[in-house]
């Protein structure tokens, strides 16, 4: 049997992700990298939808953008945060951005993310932030 070094080991679960992108182009390309890592993405395209979909479905990850029409990735993020607090729990955060200034990590990470992604998404950096905000070793 031949394994793919980017899929799940025997016996890991391949993870339930939802991806909070506007755009068309962007959300396909981080559906096709996690399908290359053996997981699954469910789409939405703005925070208002995300925290809509958290509510009814079970993630193991996010992947948000910080700029999207509705209600942007730090409002979608600073609202999940305080449900958090209110209900307990704590559902990892990726934020992906094209926002790329040298505080924009800290920013991020301060708001709530647990993690963070520069547009355009690169696979190896992926595979590492998943494992990294997720604890798999």
């Amino acid at each position: 049997m031949t394994i793919n070094p980017n899929q799940p080991r025997p016996g890991q679960e391949a993870l339930s992700i939802l991806i909070v992108e506007d755009n068309p182009v962007n959300q396909q390309l981080l559906k096709s990298l996690l399908h290359r890592l053996g997981h699954t993405g469910v789409v939405v395209g703005d925070g208002e939808k995300a925290l809509k979909c958290i509510a009814k479905f079970s993630f193991d990850v996010v992947l948000m953008d910080v700029m999207m029409p509705v209600m942007d990735g730090y409002d979608a993020l600073k609202a999940l945060r305080a449900k958090e607090i209110q209900q307990g729990g704590h559902l990892p955060v990726i934020m992906v951005t094209g926002q790329t200034e040298a505080d924009d990590q800290a920013r991020l990470m301060r708001a709530g993310a647990d993690g963070y992604l520069a547009k355009p998404v690169d696979f190896k950096l992926l595979q590492i932030e998943l494992r990294k905000v997720l604890s798999v070793k």
